[in-house]
């Protein structure tokens, strides 16, 4: 699973509609830290929800069963969704413009938005309050109309079959035209950064090619990951980082693309 915010899209998707249990969905978190907690990102939401209001505000011991209290509580109304956003500098779809959720969720490039599409809703971004806390900070704003994705999941999924190919291709001319050698071999460094991914589980609702999608994305995160890295990727001059990043950013952008239609996939497949 790429970030937080996806891991709790699809199993929150699943545990409303009676797949998972909430302690599935405590161990799913627990995979990215030992410790989770809730505050809210303004005085009106804090009053709306009962919720801490400060930069560093928190309900110890009890913050993953009160994150589930906000999202039972507001995907309540008939047409409510579940929305993953992965927004970038520069691609921002799918964000309400101007509002303080909008701006976090840039910042920390992930959240979810929460409600019925066309009114006022939740939202929620994931935060490091230290290195074993994430600190969910919930706020009160409008949820955008349904972004149409423009993609099936065959076609997500055929993207990313070329894109396995394509950024093998780039880490290949990364690394041949790199100065100096690498001390690793790039094939165990990719390797490492899929255990990191396959630390995260999937619930059994999640549909199959909806995985295939994630597992072939994380795959490809992967070895971007390493074509990045020193000093297989050292760009010397302007031109150079410039050349590594028009090869690589068309990739993570394809593999952001294909996160968001298999995830959204899966939590309308739980409805």
């Amino acid at each position: 699973m790429c970030s937080p915010s996806a891991t709790l899209t699809v199993w929150a998707g699943s545990w409303l509609a009676g797949c998972s249990a909430p302690d599935d969905i405590l161990a799913a978190l627990h995979a990215w830290a030992p410790r989770h907690t809730i505050a809210a990102g303004d005085p009106v939401t804090g009053g709306r929800t009962d919720l801490p209001w400060s930069a560093h505000g928190n309900l110890p011991g009890s913050g993953v069963m009160a994150l589930l209290k906000v999202i039972r509580e507001t995907t309540a109304q008939a047409g409510a969704q579940l929305r993953l956003v992965l927004p970038v500098p520069g691609d921002v779809r799918g964000l309400p413009s101007g509002t303080a959720f909008a701006a976090d969720a840039i910042e920390a490039e992930e959240g979810i938005l929460l409600g019925v599409p066309g009114t006022d809703g939740t939202g929620l971004i994931p935060q490091w309050a230290d290195e074993d806390t994430l600190q969910w900070t919930i706020y009160s704003t409008p949820i955008p109309t349904s972004p149409r994705s423009g993609m099936s999941l065959g076609e997500a999924e055929y993207a990313m079959r070329e894109a396995v190919r394509d950024a093998a291709d780039a880490l290949m001319k990364l690394h041949t035209t790199s100065v100096g050698a690498a001390d690793s071999d790039p094939r165990e460094l990719i390797e490492a950064e899929l255990a990191d991914y396959a630390r995260h589980d999937y619930p059994d609702s999640i549909p199959l090619r909806a995985r295939r999608i994630l597992d072939t994305a994380d795959h490809v995160a992967a070895i971007l990951t390493v074509a990045q890295r020193e000093p297989a990727a050292s760009p010397t001059s302007a031109s150079a980082i410039g050349a590594q990043e028009s090869l690589l950013r068309p990739l993570w952008d394809a593999i952001r693309a294909a996160r968001l239609v298999a995830v959204h996939a899966s939590a309308r497949s739980n409805h």
